[in-house]
């Protein structure tokens, strides 16, 4: 029998995905599961790893191979990508301590990264993931005592699959400074500060092959026992292999509950503002920056504000999305004056700032809710804009863009982008997402594929979505006042904050 087919699962923020395909790159089964965030505290984001990503990912294994009737054996190999940065401390039995400390919408580590910040000149934020070591070891020491490993999301996947420790080059950026991108190593000059580097996992390639299915984990995952399974890697870089990303010049713009880039550079570039770093393969370069909400904000609309829709829905109806972007396209660009800074969730790149706080600016008695959710599709608009000029600040340009995630399917929002941002976006026909990455990052772990770039073989754009040069000038003074608008509010944003978390440092009230 032999083995060609591939198996690749993304564990996401609100829903795991996972895809079986045939070397030519036929789907051959898709699988999904749903899953909470889990919000314990403002400022906080985390997932259970046993009860969220491992249960998802058995789950997902066991549905593909049910619908597809393919054996175990002969899947070829398997890749996993999760959300990044997720900070997962793990006993000597690799159990999970506490839920994971996820990605840069957790904002409970501003004092570490001030002070890792101060102590090594680096440029950090709340996407940053050796702050949030930090704050483990000093906010949890019971925890931290009984920590063997500290892991990422596919480390911990790895991990129970195969016992192997492990963490992939590209991922393993994010723990910057503590790791070291020229020797791709951790520095043990600051293992008294964020922890010892026997703590932490391996550092490898993303499509290296970190072990093999153990007899264990094969009965609970029903894969066949020594199935190679690669290191893994982040979602957003995953999803950029499965967009078609190939070309030195060629940008992803991620759309999910945030949104992401990845641009593909010819070296290894330095920024106090994006993410610079070596990607998945020896020789391979990208820089890489994000916004803290896109889709989360969309869903807070739909749940805030449009219970018909959701009625609708749930009776049968189209999606509450679908009709959402129908309201939306009953407000005229600029949304009668109507100006909402995004940054619910604090705010990433271009400005790595935790304590910013959503704005809804302008508002009159004439305002319309069709008005104000056309005004927060806008909001995401302007904030890629924000992050594509200070990119050509530094001197880096993206030649194509390539969009992907599951704010594609709203027409309305991608001409609002392009029409903000002066861009052409080039949206592929194959909208699986980040778990097709894996399944061919897995191909290219057991040499099925030379690189990860030939990945662009199975990629079909189904459409681009070009700017409207009057739109575009329009929306010109529009920009100015958004830059404006966060500038002048941003000094109040920390004390509201502070207001509302009381001196205890827990939500008010």
């Amino acid at each position: 029998m032999s083995a060609d087919y591939l198996l690749g699962v993304d564990i996401g923020t609100y829903s795991s995905k996972g895809v079986l395909v045939s070397a030519a790159g036929e789907v051959v089964a898709l699988e999904s599961a749903a899953h909470a965030l889990d919000l314990p505290r403002p400022g906080w984001a985390e997932h259970d790893p046993e009860g969220v990503w491992w249960r998802d990912f058995v789950a997902i294994c066991r549905g593909l191979l049910a619908r597809s009737g393919i054996a175990p054996g002969q899947i070829a190999a398997v890749g996993i990508s999760t959300i990044s940065p997720a900070v997962v401390a793990v006993d000597r039995q690799g159990q999970a301590l506490r839920p994971a400390i996820l990605y840069g919408i957790d904002t409970r580590a501003t004092r570490e990264i001030e002070e890792l910040s101060a102590l090594t000149g680096a440029s950090l934020s709340a996407q940053s993931g050796a702050p949030k070591v930090m704050w483990l070891r000093r906010a949890e020491p019971q925890v931290w005592a009984r920590t063997h490993l500290v892991l990422n999301g596919p480390g911990y996947l790895v991990l129970r699959l195969t016992g192997a420790a492990t963490i992939d080059i590209y991922d393993a950026t994010v723990f910057a400074p503590f790791f070291d991108p020229q020797r791709l190593a951790w520095d043990e000059g600051l293992g008294e500060v964020v922890a010892p580097p026997e703590m932490m996992p391996r550092p490898t390639w993303s499509c290296e092959v970190a072990g093999r299915v153990t007899p264990e984990a094969a009965r609970e995952t029903g894969l066949a026992a020594g199935t190679p399974v690669i290191t893994g890697t982040a979602d957003a870089a995953a999803e950029a292999v499965s967009a078609g990303l190939a070309q030195v010049g060629d940008m992803m713009v991620m759309y999910g509950s945030s949104t992401f880039f990845i641009l593909k550079t010819p070296h290894l570039l330095e920024s106090r503002v994006f993410w610079g770093s070596r990607f998945l393969e020896p020789d391979t370069y990208v820089v890489a920056g994000g916004t803290a909400t896109a889709g989360s904000l969309t869903q807070w609309f739909r749940d805030q504000f449009a219970q018909a829709e959701l009625a609708a829905e749930q009776g049968g109806g189209e999606s509450a999305y679908a009709a959402l972007a129908r309201l939306g396209e009953r407000s005229p660009l600029g949304a009668r004056g109507l100006l909402v800074l995004p940054y619910f969730a604090g705010e990433r790149t271009p400005l790595h700032d935790p304590q910013a706080r959503g704005v809804v600016f302008g508002l009159t008695l004439a305002h319309s809710r069709a008005d104000l959710y056309r005004a927060v599709l806008e909001s995401v608009g302007y904030a890629i804009r924000h992050n594509l000029d200070a990119m050509r600040e530094e001197g880096i340009a993206a030649q194509r863009i390539l969009a992907v995630g599951g704010g594609t399917r709203n027409r309305l929002w991608m001409q609002i982008v392009s029409d903000i941002a002066g861009i052409e976006q080039h949206i592929p026909a194959q909208q699986i997402g980040a778990s097709l990455g894996d399944a061919f990052l897995a191909g290219v772990g057991v040499g099925l594929f030379a690189t990860s770039a030939e990945a662009a073989r199975w990629v079909q754009i189904a459409q681009v979505i070009r700017p409207d040069p009057d739109a575009h000038a329009a929306y010109g003074e529009y920009y100015r006042l958004y830059r404006a608008l966060y500038t002048r509010t941003a000094p109040l944003m920390g004390a509201l904050g502070a207001l509302a978390h009381g001196p205890s440092g827990q939500a008010a009230g």
